[in-house]
């Protein structure tokens, strides 16, 4: 097995998968979705609320709000020492304290005050409620671990899809050079130059075949590799995308062994 990083952001990764089963490919996808865990708010006080907004309505909306994260500096509730009541190993607390002068004010995400430094909004600019003049909000927010096998808002994910590496053949004896599949191709990945149709950024292919329906039969073929896949992790910036990656990896491949020495003892 061979992972090779395609193509890095800030906040997206894509990689390809090389020599892997289909099943693990999709278990690699799947632990990034709901065994690597992340910060988010999971309980919300309160103070003094004048908005038309519903308490109700506005904890759920900070619960969406992406919290930047760092693993190595909190533990999963129920692996905290406190048996997770709550304390500084496994959570932290937010802040926020607004009052609109004469004038309509939006409160963002950004204008939440933590505890720690490091956990903090991933984006500063989530709208969360419109006050009007003279409204106030005052709150409190606790943000903990969790994983998005018990609740969506933990997932650190946006995106994380793969696709089988095409593959793109021309049969230049079948091609009559017409063009038509070139203008067809929404990815671009077929070329006409001098009368010579070629292939380029094979891995952009879609696999959506709209060459091949307007082509010569045989002229196009669009194949796939079994055993390789193209990887789209875009993060919602809780985690860079690579340790998503890398955690996810590191959860399966102890998950398996968990599976093993259990069926090793039967």
């Amino acid at each position: 097995m061979e992972i090779t990083i395609i193509r890095k952001q800030d906040d997206a990764i894509h990689f390809l998968l090389e020599g892997a089963h289909v099943g693990f490919a999709n278990a690699l996808r799947r632990t990034m979705l709901t065994r690597v865990p992340s910060m988010s708010i999971d309980e919300v006080l309160i103070l003094e609320n004048t908005s038309v907004m519903y308490d109700e309505i506005l904890a759920h909306r900070l619960g969406l709000v992406p919290l930047v994260t760092k693993l190595d500096d909190y533990n999963l509730p129920e692996e905290c020492d406190c048996e997770g009541k709550g304390c500084s190993l496994c959570q932290c607390t937010l802040t926020l304290e607004k009052e609109a002068g004469d004038q309509d004010m939006m409160v963002y995400s950004g204008d939440l005050s933590s505890q720690d430094p490091e956990v903090m909004p991933a984006t500063e600019g989530i709208p969360l409620v419109k006050l009007a003049p003279h409204q106030t909000l005052i709150l409190e927010a606790y943000a903990r671990l969790g994983t998005g096998l018990e609740n969506a808002k933990f997932q650190p994910v946006a995106t994380v899809a793969y696709k089988n590496v095409p593959l793109v053949s021309v049969d230049k004896s079948k091609c009559n050079q017409c063009g038509d599949c070139v203008e067809v191709c929404p990815k671009n990945i077929l070329v006409l130059e001098d009368d010579v149709l070629s292939t380029q950024n094979t891995l952009e292919c879609s696999l959506c075949e709209a060459c091949v329906r307007v082509c010569e039969p045989g002229a196009v073929t669009i194949d796939s590799k079994e055993d390789s896949f193209l990887f789209k992790v875009e993060s919602t910036g809780a985690l860079p995308p690579e340790e998503i990656v890398e955690r996810a990896a590191e959860i399966l491949k102890e998950r398996i062994g968990e599976a093993l020495d259990f069926a090793n003892s039967l």
